[in-house]
């Protein structure tokens, strides 16, 4: 007992230092990485805005057309097998990712955004992240548990680097692998390296915006309780996109699979839905969205479906197969859903929006903690007391869902609910739990009464 006294100390001191210097080398690597697809991506995002109804629309249906050839043909480079998602990767496959497709998806997400198609910029990075991470993984010869752990790191990364927050993008990077389940060996590796990252690409010359949101001094119980109220509304928006997305991705995958088309031909089909759609929703909601979400933070009014056609877009482009990220779309539906509906509550637009950004973030992604520590980075310290509240309740209101299919599930959200554990969210059917069914069966026949003897013994004689 002695000798474990004092090499236990001196074992954790070593693994402090082991993660200090693979997660700086990580995050220093990531952080390059994206620094560069973000400067490419800023040359080309956001023209679309301002070109002509037929440019726009032409340019989706050849977007789409573009990244079906690309996703179709660079897959084929790769000879390893394994899957590129990084949730899987870490899950499943021992901290292993292709390397050879490593460009494929950052390519696509530039031409996705770039032609107007409706997605985030958050996906390519922490696609760079993870195989960037996986790669010094491999060189370094490590064993699988530290490639999970260093994977886990280039994700965290990827998310800091392109979120400007380096704590809360530490934390989504692990939070996002799994409901209800936080791996604390991932936590300290994760926030060296989104914070290595997130300096690296401030010094590379990636900007990052600020908001400054008049948060009220006098904190009430009424006030919690309202933004509680936007946090369920955020909750329900996310339930409409995710569902939204997922009849996407099935109707288009129908049509693939009934009509036997060429897979490039899926996501031009998809460009040409999005086509007509521009002609009466507004362009605003192309690309980043960034211009619009910008002006609800500084609380113009915004339309109430508008979060809706927002949805629409992104559950299009990437239902159809564009490539693009899925936070930076959450961020868009919940400033303008939280924008709109504020003044129905009393609460100024601007603080309705910069709740509602979070708590959809929490609510799709099941990742209350991270959102909740986004909305301290992004508005202040301030900010915590509104935004708390708001992001556990839109976890709880979305149930079991996900814009992550294979984020599995840890833990069941409510002791009501019954789903089996550390299987993807995308494979599991959640039930009511045999003690609820039990409750209910009870209230029923004791609502019903006893039955009467009279009738009992006439049915049994009919």
């Amino acid at each position: 007992m002695p000798r474990l006294r004092l090499a236990e100390p001196l074992v954790m001191l070593a693994t402090v230092v082991q993660w200090l210097v693979l997660s700086m080398l990580t995050g220093a690597v990531v952080g390059v990485g994206c620094s560069v697809f973000l400067h490419l991506l800023f040359a080309t995002e956001g023209h679309v805005y301002a070109v002509p109804l037929g440019v726009q629309m032409s340019l989706l249906v050849v977007g789409g057309f573009a990244n079906g050839l690309l996703l179709h043909y660079g897959y084929r480079l790769s000879r390893s097998g394994y899957s590129d998602s990084p949730i899987v990767a870490v899950n499943e496959q021992r901290g292993r990712m292709p390397f050879r497709t490593l460009w494929v998806k950052p390519v696509a997400a530039l031409i996705t955004l770039g032609c107007g198609g409706s997605a985030g910029k958050e996906g390519p990075c922490s696609h760079i992240g993870a195989s960037l991470a996986a790669g010094i993984g491999r060189v370094l010869h490590l064993n699988p548990e530290l490639r999970k752990r260093l994977l886990a790191c280039g994700v965290s990364a990827g998310f800091a680097s392109v979120f400007g927050t380096p704590i809360a993008g530490a934390i989504y990077g692990v939070e996002m692998l799994a409901i209800g389940r936080i791996r604390h060996d991932f936590l300290f590796p994760g926030i060296v390296a989104g914070v290595t990252a997130f300096q690296v690409s401030k010094y590379l010359g990636v900007p990052y915006p600020h908001y400054h949101i008049a948060f009220i001094s006098d904190f009430t119980e009424l006030l919690f309780l309202k933004t509680v109220l936007i946090g369920i509304l955020c909750g329900a928006a996310a339930w409409v996109f995710v569902e939204l997305l997922q009849q996407a991705r099935r109707l288009f995958g129908r049509l693939r699979d009934r009509y036997v088309l060429w897979p490039p031909l899926v996501p031009l089909l998809g460009g040409v839905v999005l086509a007509l759609l521009v002609m009466v929703v507004p362009s605003d909601y192309l690309g980043l969205s960034l211009p619009i979400m910008e002006r609800a933070l500084h609380g113009e009014t915004m339309p109430y479906l508008g979060f809706l056609w927002k949805a629409l877009l992104v559950a299009i482009t990437l239902g159809s197969g564009f490539y693009g990220g899925i936070v930076t779309p959450q961020f868009v539906i919940g400033a303008v859903l939280g924008g709109a509906f504020a003044h129905l509550l009393g609460l100024a637009p601007a603080l309705g929006a910069a709740v509602g950004l979070v708590a959809v973030v929490a609510s799709a992604s099941n990742a209350p903690i991270a959102a909740i520590l986004m909305g301290i980075e992004l508005f202040g310290a301030d900010s915590t007391l509104y935004v708390a509240g708001a992001c556990v309740a839109a976890y709880l209101i979305i149930g079991h869902r996900s814009v992550y299919p294979a984020q599995q599930i840890a833990f069941s959200k409510s002791s009501w609910i019954f789903a089996h554990t550390d299987l993807p969210v995308g494979q599991e059917k959640t039930r009511l739990s045999y003690g609820l069914l039990r409750w209910w069966s009870k209230r029923r026949r004791a609502l019903q009464g006893p039955a009467r003897p009279g009738a009992a013994k006439g049915e049994g004689d009919r």
